[in-house]
C-alpha cells in the first residue's frame, strides 16, 4: 500500500486552517487516496491556527464514507500540536457517534435545544 503525505498548509494555501471550505479540499484528497487503497499522512507542519470546523470537514466526514477500521489503518497525522490533537480526538469521537446513528444524534440535539 503506497503512502502519500498531504501537507495541510500547501493544500489550504495558508497557515490558518479555520474554514470548512479549506477542510473540504483536504477531505477530497484524503477520500480519493483512501478509495484508491493508499495510506495517508496528514502533515500539520507550520499550521498556526486550527479549528474544529476545519477538522470536522477535513477528517470528521470520512467516518460517513469509510469504516473506522479503514481510517485507523490508513490515516495518520504528524506535526500536530497538543491542542490540535485534543481537537482532532474530539472531532473523531463526535463523528463516530454521529455517523453511527445520525437520526438519534439529531433527536438528541433537538431535545437539548427544546425543539
Amino acid at each position: 500500500m503506497k503512502n502519500i503525505t498531504i501537507n495541510i498548509v500547501n493544500t489550504v494555501g495558508d497557515s490558518f486552517c479555520v474554514e470548512a471550505d479549506d477542510g473540504q479540499k483536504v477531505y477530497e484528497l484524503i477520500k480519493k487516496a483512501l478509495a484508491d487503497d493508499r495510506k495517508v499522512t496528514l502533515s500539520f507542519l507550520n499550521v498556526e491556527m486550527l479549528t474544529t470546523a476545519f477538522l470536522n470537514t477535513a477528517v470528521g466526514q470520512l467516518y460517513r464514507d469509510f469504516s473506522e477500521e479503514i481510517i485507523k489503518k490508513s490515516l495518520s497525522v504528524e506535526n500536530l500540536s497538543d491542542s490540535g490533537a485534543v481537537s482532532l480526538k474530539r472531532v473523531v469521537d463526535t463523528a463516530k457517534l454521529y455517523y453511527k446513528d445520525p437520526e438519534a444524534m439529531q433527536r438528541s440535539i433537538n431535545d437539548i435545544m427544546g425543539e
